[in-house]
Parts: structure tokens; sequence; C-alpha cells
């Protein structure tokens, strides 16, 4: 029972930053249409700074926290990856290239025997 998760209670204030950063994206992206006749600078403008606050609004809530505490763990696991050699990688990658023909090659020999089977011995359609 020590690895137990622990599980956390989202406030009221949470979940209105959640709430706020996604009404807040929205509003960027509407102002974004809305405010065609300023020009192409206003637009960005105002698409950039509001997509970059609700996500800076988005990270000070509790799930905006627990997603960048997961970035952190990803990219420390990352970090523990053996990664193969050239030379190994390539080896691998030639070993699957020469199942797949083989496979390719058994396939095509008992689709052709099966044919050969069906239609020239039982049926006798080819002749």
């Amino acid at each position: 029972m020590a690895n137990q998760p622990v599980q956390t209670v989202n406030t009221f204030a949470d979940k209105g930053k959640v709430y706020g950063a996604l009404l807040l994206a929205l509003a960027a992206i509407a102002g974004f249409y809305l405010l065609g006749k300023q020009g192409v600078l206003v637009q960005w403008l105002v698409l950039v700074v509001g997509l970059a606050v609700a996500v800076v609004l988005y990270l000070l809530s509790e799930s905006g926290k627990e997603l960048v505490a997961l970035f952190r763990d990803s990219w420390r696991e990352l970090k523990k990856v053996v990664w193969p050699s050239r030379k190994e990688a390539i080896q691998l990658t030639l070993y699957v290239f020469g199942f797949v023909v083989l496979m390719a090659l058994m396939l095509w020999i008992t689709d052709k025997t099966l044919e050969w089977v069906l239609y020239d011995l039982i049926l006798g359609w080819r002749k």
C-alpha cells in the first residue's frame, strides 16, 4: 500500500484557471479572425500573445504542473535509454527487410499453390 497514487483535489480556483486558459485561447483565435481589417501584424500579435497567456495560465494550474512533471519524468527516462549503434541499427533493419521479403515470397508461393489446387485440379477451370 506504499505505492498508492496520491489524488489531488481540484479546487474551484484551479478549475477556473483551466477554463480561463481555454476561454482565453478561444478568444485569441476568435480575435485573430475578427481583427482581419486591422492588419496581419495585429492579427498575429493578438493570436500569439493570447495563446501565450493561455499557456502560462494553464501551466499555473494543478493539471498544468502535473503535465510539466510528466514531461520532466519522460525526459529523464529518455536519457536512460541505451540506443543501438549505427552498425546495430543497420543490421536490424536489414534483418527486418529480409524477413519481410521471405514472408512475401512464402505468401506468394502459398497463394499460387492454392490457386493451382483449387482452379486447375478441383474445379478444372483452366484448361
